[in-house]
């Protein structure tokens, strides 16, 4: 469900406005999405909410959720706890290698350090999309 549409059947805008990013937020991150999607052929995806413990491994088990694993790419983000996981899949990590994903990661830890949880995110997605390149 994308930010502009309506939950089934109610008329109502989805719960995930009542999360810390503004509408134009959501739509900056959204719009975000879709051009590393477009530009790479990746699937890029966002988490932000809380983590099980251990973390690496919950992010994992998100990111194997996703409806083609192989080619996404997720950036599952708990500020209250304070963590941070980019996972890739088998052929997503052949264009971002962990150095990668962990340059970008750090990028994105210090905006949020900012107190800019949604920049960073964005600048997060556009790194990562960047050194995927086209796919």
């Amino acid at each position: 469900m994308t930010v502009g549409e309506m939950q089934a059947g109610t008329g109502t805008p989805p719960e995930v406005l009542d999360g810390p990013f503004s509408t134009r937020q959501l739509l900056r991150i959204d719009e975000a999405l879709r051009l590393a999607d477009q530009g790479t052929g990746l699937v890029f995806s966002v988490y932000v909410g809380g983590l099980d413990e251990p973390i690496r491994e919950h992010a994992q088990r998100l990111h194997g959720q996703l409806a083609d694993p192989d080619r996404s790419v997720l950036i599952a983000v708990s500020p209250n706890q304070r963590q941070l996981e980019v996972v890739t899949g088998r052929h997503a990590r052949k264009r971002i290698p962990d150095t990668y994903a962990k340059l970008a990661a750090l990028s994105m830890v210090a905006a949020f350090g900012g107190g800019d949880l949604a920049g960073g995110i964005i600048n997060g997605l556009d790194q990562l999309a960047s050194h995927a390149g086209k796919g």
